[in-house]
């Protein structure tokens, strides 16, 4: 039997689904740590999420060498993990931002069939 996703679900699996672009656009023009980026994104309700979705997808990266890491100083003293984009990061981010534009595209097209 399918598991059908409650309707409380679906915001939170679209956010999961356009986290790694975000990210991506976040880090494009200079290298940010892990609470700046989550802040950043917390600025717009609709892609709001929570430390325990960030910080592993920011280690997936960084394995899938999308991302590299240097640790830091913070104005709190504790060292801070900064992540920066790699040549792959951007090749891959040309790739999302045709696809997000195609996407959204295609569904204001759609809506504006419809008189949406």
């Amino acid at each position: 039997m399918a598991e059908t996703m409650h309707s409380e679900d679906w915001p939170k699996q679209m956010r999961k689904g356009f986290a790694e672009l975000c990210v991506l656009i976040i880090l494009h023009d200079k290298e940010d740590y892990g609470y700046s980026i989550l802040s950043q994104m917390r600025k717009v309700d609709a892609l709001a999420f929570s430390e325990s979705t960030l910080y592993p997808m920011l280690a997936k990266m960084t394995e899938q060498e999308f991302l590299t890491v240097r640790e830091g100083p913070s104005d709190r003293g504790k060292t801070r993990r900064y992540y920066a984009m790699t040549t792959k990061a951007r090749a891959r981010l040309a790739e999302l931002m045709v696809y997000w534009e195609s996407l959204r595209d295609g569904i204001d097209g759609l809506a504006a069939d419809r008189k949406l």
